[in-house]
């Protein structure tokens, strides 16, 4: 998630819910090359944060909320060890 296209993908599938999105949606919604595309869904989709359903000749892609919630819920209970993080820069976490 660290790399900023991959963040915008997930974004938008989250925003879209269950429904999902197919690979033409994202292309237009983040205007990125589908190529490139291509390359971050099949990261986020390695790393359990997306799944992937044909329907038909379409590819839908959705979140998986159920993952986002686990990790949100390890990275809450674990992160500098339960004190409050402080921001030393954009996003930063200095434990």
């Amino acid at each position: 998630m660290a790399q900023p296209v991959r963040l915008q993908v997930f974004r938008c599938l989250v925003v879209a819910g269950p429904e999902g999105l197919t690979p033409g949606a994202l292309v237009e919604a983040i205007g990125v090359p589908a190529t490139s595309l291509s390359f971050h869904l099949k990261e986020l989709t390695h790393a359990g944060l997306v799944s992937q359903e044909r329907q038909g000749r379409n590819l839908i892609y959705r979140a998986a909320f159920e993952r986002m919630n686990a990790l949100l819920g390890y990275l809450t209970e674990n992160c500098c060890q339960g004190e409050p993080c402080t921001a030393t820069g954009a996003g930063a976490c200095a434990c």
